[in-house]
Parts: structure tokens; C-alpha cells; sequence
């Protein structure tokens, strides 16, 4: 079997037609565009873009939240991050309604929105190692961020040109040809790449597999990191935590004194908890007439507006005495994303047919899901995302702390890249148990 010309040629880094020998193994060859490097861009000229991310980031977030997966606990966690660098893979083939659509929904940069994805990959590679070399009852000082691209095509669709020369250009990735008829094969491929870069913490690729699919887009984020003041076990005891059911419960909870950025405002506190070099816990916590919304059980959720406010206050915060007491938890959630895409209105994305032409011609959107999980304890937070897009073509003593902050109910939090604002991972704790 071969990749076909003419959209691929000049394009392979193995030649313009290239045997696809990879289908017959479980670890298919990577093929990027021949001759093009990636693009070195300065972070500074894209200032404006990165916050239309954080805010396209933070809307995505909220509506995973929304949607609460596939726990009826109300326990939520989802990676806006994947979710949104996954999008903008996908919108570099999209052209049309499809195209506008995604455009004005997501809030995505009108110019230069590759090339802006391009330094906002470059700002969180600098924090990139292997996820299989973390112990993770013992999170590393310095936070491991590792943030992988795949994608899948079946070998005999041709795969465009221009849109394999922007992956290679400004997202650092190329395709792996495989042949989606031949599960037995392509599945265990990507489970494996899955489970490679999630450093194990997923081991099968979220979305159901389908042999008429030629196309499989996958996006993971991997992030382990130890408190830049760690919780002593000696503090963690037995404590309630009223959830968004309205019981109580007691779980165990983390206790400690610290310096910390803290901001409140009309119905919110927050603090920013910070792990190593580069990265925060943002904690919300609303007010206790608020806890039954914060947790999605009723009335809304913060919205995006709300939370980049509190962003920005607790970025400007001066640092407090806080006593703060936050319950460890051990959540994951998957998400039907195509359920969430419906709701956020991205009808012409779902379903056209001939809007990701540029990718392949007549692709249309088949399944997309996101799996995700988190664990926080005393040393610190291992956490871990994929999303996936098919389709197919038709073709101690201490001084009294000014606050007290006590994480007892339902709450949000975020880790949250701090030099761009990203909001990597977003989660509501509705019952830490």
C-alpha cells in the first residue's frame, strides 16, 4: 500500500510516495514534510494571540465543565489546553463556513493563529521530559510539562500539501500512516502512543475506533510537578467537606501556612498555590451560597469573564498569610466531545463535508472525545490528558494568617502556565472522595 500523489508530493520525508511498511507493524513511521523546519517565533510578537488563547482556553474549559463527562458526582476534570491546541491543529485544514464558524465561537486570533500556536508550544517545551521517567509518588522539583502532537492518516488518502508543510512549520509534527482496516494493527498503535506520552496514566486512545475513519488527531498533555512548599503528612487529617449534594462527608485534609497570592471578590475567594518554576494551582472558592453552582449541580458556572478577572487580580495580588486547608483528591473524567461541540454551537464544523477539504477531501467529522485525570497530595499534582478527533473522508508556630481559606466545599482550580496564562487543566471538586 502507498501514500498517494499528487498532494503528498515533495511533501514525505521518506519521498513523494512512500510504502506504507508501517501498517504491518505496531509502531507506524513518522512522515513530515520534506525540507521544512520548524519556525522559530518570539513569544512577544504574539502577546494579543495568546490571550485570545487563554480566553478561547478558559470558554473551552467551561464548557467541559458544563457538560461534567461521564462522572454523575459531579467530579470534573478536563484539559482546555488539549482541547484547544487539538482545535487549532484541526482549523489549520478548514476553510469555509466551518472555518468561520470556529473562528468566531472559540474566539480564535483572526491572523497569525498558527504562528501564535507555534510560540505558545515553544514557551511550554521548555518544561518538556519524558512522563515515563517521573515517579509519581514523588512528583518532581521542577515541573515536567510534556505536550505531544499525533496524528493518524490511512495511507491511501491523500493527505494535503499545504496542511502537512503548516503541521511541520509551526506545530513541530508530522503523520503516521497507518491502515484504519487493519485494526488489529492501527488501534494498538495509538493506545501505545497514547500511553507513551501520558507516561501510562491513559492507556487507550478516548475515542471508539472505527475502520472507515482515515484520520485520527491526537493531542496530550502530561504534567507532574512537586509544591514549591509541600503539604507535611503529619498536617493531613480527617476533616467534613459538605458536598454539592448537600451531605457531608469527611475526607482527608491537607493542612499548611504560607505566603501566597490571594484575591477575592463579589461571591469568590482565590489563591494561587505554586508548584516549581513556571506553574500555579489557581483554587476558587465561591461563596458558600455558591457552592452548589460552582460544582454544576445548579445556576451556572463562573464563567470565562469571571475567571480571567480573577486571573488577573491574583496576578497583580501581593502575597498573604494564608491558612489554607485544600482535601487531596483522585479524580478522571472522559468527555463525549462531540456532545460538547453541539452545545458550544460548532454545527458546521460537526458537519460539513467539504470545509476540511485542505486536510482531506470530504472529511468529515466522525467521533472526538477527551479522557483526563488528575491525583493531588501532600508532595504535589500528576495530571493527564488526551484529546482525540477522528474522521473520514469520503474520499508550625506560625504568625495568625490574615486569611483562613478552608477548601471544605465545592470548588474549581486550574494549573495554570504562568508566563502565558494558559489554563493547561481546569476541574470542579465536588466530593474529593
Amino acid at each position: 500500500m502507498v501514500i498517494k500523489a499528487p498532494l503528498l508530493t515533495r511533501v514525505l520525508a521518506l519521498g513523494a510516495v512512500v510504502a506504507l511498511t508501517a501498517c504491518s507493524s505496531p509502531a507506524p513511521g513518522l512522515v513530515k514534510a520534506d525540507g521544512v523546519e520548524r519556525v522559530s517565533v518570539e513569544r512577544a510578537a504574539f502577546d494579543g494571540e495568546l490571550s485570545a488563547f487563554r480566553t478561547s482556553a478558559l470558554k473551552l474549559g467551561n464548557a467541559l465543565l458544563a457538560d461534567g463527562g461521564d462522572d454523575a458526582n459531579g467530579n470534573v476534570i478536563a484539559s482546555p489546553g488539549s482541547l484547544l491546541i487539538a482545535l487549532a491543529m484541526l482549523r489549520a485544514g478548514a476553510s469555509g463556513d466551518a472555518a468561520a464558524e470556529m473562528d468566531a465561537l472559540l474566539g480564535l486570533p483572526e491572523a497569525n493563529r498558527d504562528e501564535a500556536m507555534n510560540a505558545l508550544l515553544a514557551e511550554l517545551e521548555k518544561f518538556d521530559g519524558d512522563p515515563g521517567s517521573v515517579d509519581e509518588a514523588n512528583p518532581p522539583a521542577e515541573p515536567l510539562l510534556h505536550v505531544a502532537n499525533g496524528l493518524f492518516v490511512h495511507g491511501s488518502v491523500p493527505t494535503g500539501e499545504p496542511y502537512l508543510q503548516t503541521l511541520a512549520k509551526h506545530y513541530g509534527s508530522g503523520v503516521y500512516p497507518v491502515d484504519f482496516r487493519d485494526k488489529a494493527v492501527t488501534s494498538p498503535a495509538i493506545d501505545a502512543w497514547v500511553d507513551k506520552n501520558t507516561g501510562g496514566r491513559i492507556k487507550k486512545a478516548p475515542a471508539d475506533y472505527d475502520v472507515n475513519n482515515t484520520f485520527s488527531l491526537l493531542n496530550a498533555v502530561y504534567f507532574a510537578s512537586a509544591w514549591e512548599t509541600p503539604f507535611s503528612p503529619n498536617a493531613t487529617y480527617e476533616e467534613p467537606f459538605t458536598t454539592a449534594a448537600g451531605g457531608t462527608v469527611n475526607v482527608p485534609m491537607m493542612h499548611s501556612l504560607q505566603d501566597l497570592a490571594y484575591a477575592e471578590g463579589d461571591g469568590w475567594q482565590a489563591v494561587d498555590l505554586p508548584y516549581g518554576e513556571g506553574f500555579v494551582m489557581r483554587l476558587v472558592l465561591p461563596a458558600d451560597g455558591g457552592a452548589a453552582q460552582a460544582a454544576g449541580q445548579s445556576g451556572d458556572l463562573l464563567d470565562p469573564l469571571k475567571l480571567a478577572d480573577i486571573a488577573g487580580s491574583l496576578e497583580a495580588a501581593a502575597d498573604e498569610s494564608v491558612q489554607l486547608s485544600l482535601p487531596k483528591w483522585n479524580h478522571k473524567s472522559a468527555f463525549d466531545l462531540r456532545r460538547v461541540f453541539e452545545q458550544f454551537g460548532l454545527s458546521s464544523m460537526l458537519n460539513t463535508t467539504r470545509d476540511f477539504d485542505e486536510i482531506q477531501r470530504g472529511m468529515t467529522i466522525t467521533q472526538a472525545a477527551q479522557a483526563a485525570n488528575i491525583t493531588v497530595a501532600e508532595k504535589g499534582t500528576i495530571a493527564a490528558a488526551v484529546t482525540q478527533i477522528n474522521a473520514e473522508a469520503s474520499s508550625a508556630k506560625m504568625p495568625d494568617p490574615a486569611r483562613i481559606l478552608e477548601f471544605n466545599r465545592p470548588f474549581q482550580y486550574q494549573i495554570v502556565h504562568v508566563e502565558t496564562g494558559m489554563p493547561l487543566f481546569m476541574g470542579k471538586v465536588a466530593d474529593p472522595r
